[in-house]
């Protein structure tokens, strides 16, 4: 490549990214893979993926996990984000981090919801995504 040509990720756009052409399907489930080993080495509970590959312009999957308590959660969230980095899938945006009821992580291909039980089972969102044809999937049935 000279100079005049800059991949994607030279440009500053993060692999994973929908402008970086330059990453092949192989990659979203390579990270997909990465989500589920992160989870189960944190003793996740209930882990089930959603796949919305063709189905949904948000992800590829959508992961729902919960954690015993608002510190595993918490915990679990930032090990993730951190993994998703480290293995250079760019920076994974975190939100209700502080409260960690509920913490979403976007890592692009993949979304992962985080709960603690009582919040997960009230807003249910297993069954808001759930689709006729393709049911949600306990993560090691995958």
């Amino acid at each position: 490549m000279n100079q005049a040509q800059t991949s994607p990720v030279q440009a500053g756009i993060p692999k994973g990214h929908p402008m970086n052409d330059t990453v092949s399907k192989k990659d979203g489930h390579s990270l997909h893979e990465l989500v589920l080993q992160s989870l189960d080495d944190d003793q996740a509970q209930d882990v089930i993926s959603i796949p919305l590959e063709g189905k949904s312009s948000i992800a590829d999957y959508m992961v729902i996990a919960s954690g015993r308590s608002t510190r595993q959660v918490a915990t679990m969230a930032q090990k993730l984000a951190e993994r998703v980095k480290k293995d250079g899938y760019g920076s994974a945006r975190i939100e209700g981090l502080p409260a960690a009821d509920w913490v979403l992580i976007d890592a692009g291909d993949v979304v992962v919801h985080l709960f603690r039980p009582e919040v997960r089972s009230f807003y249910n969102l297993e069954r808001m995504w759930a689709f006729g044809d393709a049911p949600p999937v306990a993560a090691g049935q995958a």
